[in-house]
């Protein structure tokens, strides 16, 4: 099978188009034909051997965790799906090495849902780790409908479905940091934007005077900015900052879970949220979307097309 793999960290000219075996099919696992797959910071973040102390990596590595695609085959034990099945998967495994970006990948049935009716496979490979970040954290943070909820970082992938969950299906006030550019976006979605880096702090309590009861931070570094916005009694967590530990906030990293996925395949697909597709590489493109991920300035996700239906 055609699979994009790297046999050691660097950077994205560490990447290559290989020929890989098919992968063994275990009990309670699930052989999926990948239509498409999405790229996440954290691809290119390991890639350069970033998370090496904290995550066991075997080369060569297929990369890539978000998957949709088709069952071609089950393993023993498995009457969760039967081929043919149309599914999604945030496909995170023990130890890094098969991943997504392939013809084929095994998925445990603990990580896999069944694909949004509606979405093309592009906007399904884009919902699982960046929509279930957003939804694990939410719920963490004992999110409802009293709450008034800043979003650091509301424009990028996981900001935009924080902002659309956080305010449509947990009923909560949303207000979300982005550049001057996206705040029509941020409307769109759900949220009231404000500009992040200087002048935050003032925006924010221009909107709450009394401080917001919840913080979701997905850029890190802005501790000190989480802080001065919070109740005294806020809730506050990060994905990207462990420092908000130290000042009573959680760290949180997304859980690969095949029950909140379904969940969130149900929001989808009663249009309660939505799937923002910022662009779409061929499989051998991929260090091209790596390039651009590492900018910083894609509005949703980025997707690559693996096969056709």
């Amino acid at each position: 099978m055609r699979a994009m793999t790297y046999a050691q960290y660097g950077d994205d000219d560490v990447l290559e188009l290989t020929d890989q075996p098919t992968p063994k099919v275990g009990p309670g696992e699930i052989l999926v034909e990948v239509r498409a797959a999405s790229v996440n910071p954290v691809d290119w973040k390991l890639m350069s051997g970033g998370l090496d102390a904290m995550m066991d990596v075997r080369f060569p590595v297929v990369p890539g965790w978000d998957v949709a695609g088709v069952v071609s085959a089950v393993g023993i034990d498995t009457p969760e799906f039967a081929v043919g099945d149309e599914v999604v998967a945030y496909n995170r495994q023990d130890y890094v090495h098969r991943g997504t970006f392939a013809e084929l990948t095994t998925v445990p049935v603990r990580a896999a849902a069944r694909k949004p009716r509606d979405l093309s496979w592009e906007e399904a490979a884009s919902l699982p780790l960046a929509g279930l970040t957003a939804f694990q954290a939410l719920e963490r943070l004992e999110v409802g409908p009293e709450d008034t909820v800043l979003v650091h970082g509301a424009g990028g992938g996981v900001g935009s479905f924080a902002v659309q969950l956080a305010a449509r299906a947990f009923r909560a006030r949303v207000i979300g940091s982005a550049s001057a550019s996206q705040h029509d976006r941020i409307r769109d979605l759900g949220g009231e934007p404000v500009e992040y880096g200087d002048g935050l702090v003032d925006a924010v309590r221009e909107l709450a005077p009394d401080g917001v009861s919840v913080v979701l931070d997905l850029v890190g570094g802005v501790v000190e900015q989480t802080v001065a916005v919070l109740e005294d009694d806020g809730r506050h967590a990060s994905i990207a900052d462990p420092d908000v530990l130290e000042h009573g906030g959680l760290w949180l990293w997304v859980r690969p879970d095949a029950d909140d996925l379904g969940r969130l395949v149900g929001l989808v697909d009663d249009g309660t949220v939505r799937v923002e597709v910022d662009g779409v590489y061929d499989l051998e493109d991929l260090a091209d979307a790596f390039a651009r991920s590492r900018e910083g300035h894609v509005h949703g996700k980025l997707a690559i097309r693996v096969s056709e239906d």
